[in-house]
């Protein structure tokens, strides 16, 4: 579509401030409103880290809302062998919420052992909790994906692999072919070259995310890296791609015709976990997240504010930036992917993404008004 001029002065604005490559897309009301890119192709792909979580988490929730996963109940109950050295009672929503206790990788990871399904469930399934579960908020930065994934995975009658779980469920109805876990070879041409953010501020007394897979450019340049199926931090898309999903969040489980959750499973997206006040152990910044798999809006100092200030919003933001977001009472889904780390860090004069944001929320506006 032909973006707003707006936009496209905002994403010039974005580039001057030091953005490399920069794509956004946004929808209102379930309509695409703004899909747009500077400094790159206009199909490029993106790696999104952990704004794959929020994709991740509803594949979780596809599975709750057909009956095969009850939230409260031990993901021993569905992966049995994860059920040992202490896990036995971790619920999924422990898990989702990032209080499962175990936000360790295995030892000896290297990223053609994370591309290893099977070998890192295993490793998994002997973990023992480095925090009690059910009694810290410790962010488990790469590990999450293999958790809950492996619960889809088990519970799927038709016992298909993550990747291809989401693709089918969640792809294909909402139309969607440029979401990728695991890029296939004739698209590793498209997706950007990432520059920086090998340096994340972490708490990493644990193996948390060790030098040999952590989430920066240095590994996730590689291709055995974009060829994995990493549910936590490894899709690679486009931002209309991402949107698209969000999208279909913000409009309460459905997007042209196509329903995937209930109005009312959706609106439990914006509940706080529990004990959500308590710091993080592993992230060293403000988190306020969600019982179900996504950071939450809303909280003065530990929201990000470029996603808007009240409540009912729900978000994922990645490694080095990329961010989206669904606003389940305003009906606004936003995706920003870019291939720069560094530029997060860039806040003066002011952060790289604002200029586009603002341009978005004075469309929205003015289609409120309308």
């Amino acid at each position: 579509m032909t973006a707003d001029s707006r936009i496209r002065q905002a994403l010039d604005r974005a580039i001057e401030l030091g953005e490399r490559g920069i794509a956004v897309a946004a929808y209102h009301r379930g309509e695409l409103i703004v899909e747009a890119v500077a400094g790159a192709d206009s199909d490029t792909l993106f790696p999104i880290f952990s704004v794959t979580k929020g994709v991740t988490a509803t594949a979780v929730h596809l599975q709750a809302e057909r009956g095969l996963v009850d939230l409260h109940a031990p993901i021993a109950r569905y992966w049995p062998e994860f059920g040992t050295y202490g896990k036995e009672k971790v619920t999924v929503e422990q898990a989702l919420s990032h209080r499962a206790g175990i936000p360790q990788m295995p030892d000896g990871v290297t990223p053609e052992l994370m591309a290893d399904w099977d070998w890192m469930t295993a490793r998994i399934a002997e973990f023992t909790p480095v925090y009690e579960p059910g009694t810290a908020n410790a962010y488990h930065v790469l590990v999450w994906g293999w958790i809950l994934g492996e619960v889809v995975r088990r519970t799927d009658p038709a016992g298909r692999s993550f990747d291809r779980f989401v693709a089918e469920e969640i792809c294909a109805p909402l139309g969607i072919t440029d979401f990728h876990l695991g890029v296939p070879d004739a698209d590793l041409p498209r997706v950007a070259k990432l520059h920086g953010g090998n340096e994340f501020s972490i708490v990493d007394e644990h193996n948390i995310s060790p030098r040999a897979v952590f989430p920066g450019s240095d590994v996730h340049n590689q291709r055995t890296v974009l060829q994995a199926v990493d549910p936590g931090a490894g899709a690679v898309a486009t931002a209309g791609a991402v949107a698209r999903i969000f999208a279909m969040l913000a409009e309460g489980g459905t997007l042209e015709g196509a329903r995937l959750l209930s109005p009312e499973r959706v609106a439990t997206f914006a509940r706080p976990r529990e004990n959500a006040h308590d710091p993080d152990k592993v992230l060293t910044i403000p988190v306020w997240f969600g019982a179900n798999g996504f950071w939450l809006g809303g909280e003065e100092g530990a929201s990000d504010p470029l996603v808007g200030d009240h409540r009912d919003i729900i978000y994922s933001p990645g490694a080095g930036g990329s961010l989206a977001w669904a606003d389940l009472r305003d009906r606004v889904a936003v995706a920003i992917c870019h291939n720069d780390m560094d530029t997060p860090a860039v806040v003066e004069p002011e952060r790289t993404f604002a200029p586009v944001v603002r341009a978005i929320r004075e469309i929205v506006n003015e289609r409120e008004r309308r």
